[in-house]
């Protein structure tokens, strides 16, 4: 009985991912321990109100996270118009104690991807700001084939730009979740598309819209949607 106490207070304390590992733990034991422990956990945890999404400000982007989801809803940043002096060899994702995110273990032995939102080779100014992007708040659950190829692609192509204009570009990503979207044994929910909007000095846009899915040698022209 004390075992189950603990789990049920770290709900409240730690959220989710106490939560899955209470309820693996109880949908083994006795059938009448799990009626009785599911009615109490639903008294704590439905009598109050938990806010699952933050809003978090870093130094080379903003992002709204979703700890439910352990994914985010979106993220703002900006390319420049910088030279690479950095070089990402040797550098791992890693997790920030202030925000329950995604670990490693939601990418391991599947078709995921670690997919950077805002892309490491676009902050290679500074060893800061290149570790910054390595931060699982930056992280999505992305289609291997997609974070590869055409997502890749044109991040080099809006680094092109901000080049070629000398100057910057504003970039927000929004990660959509349709109905009956996939969560993983992990308890990651796995986005169904990404939305990426570009607004130009001269305040043009482009907009693309990328499924989470294989893409079948598509150029990444071919994502490009209207913006209104």
């Amino acid at each position: 009985m004390s075992k189950e106490i603990t789990f049920i207070t770290s709900i409240e304390v730690h959220g989710k991912a106490e939560f899955n590992l209470f309820c693996r733990f109880c949908y083994f034991g006795n059938m009448k321990k799990q009626f009785l422990v599911f009615l109490f956990v639903s008294l704590v945890c439905f009598g109050q109100e938990k806010n699952y999404n933050y809003i978090i400000e870093g130094s080379i982007f903003k992002i709204s996270y979703n700890e439910q989801y352990e994914q985010p809803n979106w993220i703002e940043y900006r390319v420049r118009n910088i030279k690479k002096k950095f070089n990402r060899k040797g550098l791992n994702f890693y997790n920030v104690d202030s925000v329950y995110t995604s670990n490693n273990s939601d990418y391991k032995n599947n078709i995921w991807d670690k997919g950077h939102l805002a892309p490491a080779a676009s902050f290679s100014d500074t060893e800061a700001n290149l570790k910054a992007t390595f931060s699982f708040l930056n992280c999505v659950l992305q289609h291997n084939n997609l974070n590869r190829y055409e997502w890749a692609q044109l991040e080099a192509q809006v680094r092109d730009w901000a080049s070629y204009y000398k100057e910057d570009i504003e970039v927000r990503v929004d990660i959509i979740f349709d109905y009956g979207h996939q969560i993983l044994i992990t308890g990651a929910h796995v986005p169904s598309a990404f939305r990426k909007t570009l607004k130009f000095a001269n305040g043009t846009k482009k907009c693309f819209y990328f499924p989470n899915s294989p893409t079948n040698g598509k150029d990444w022209t071919e994502f490009e949607i209207s913006c209104d």
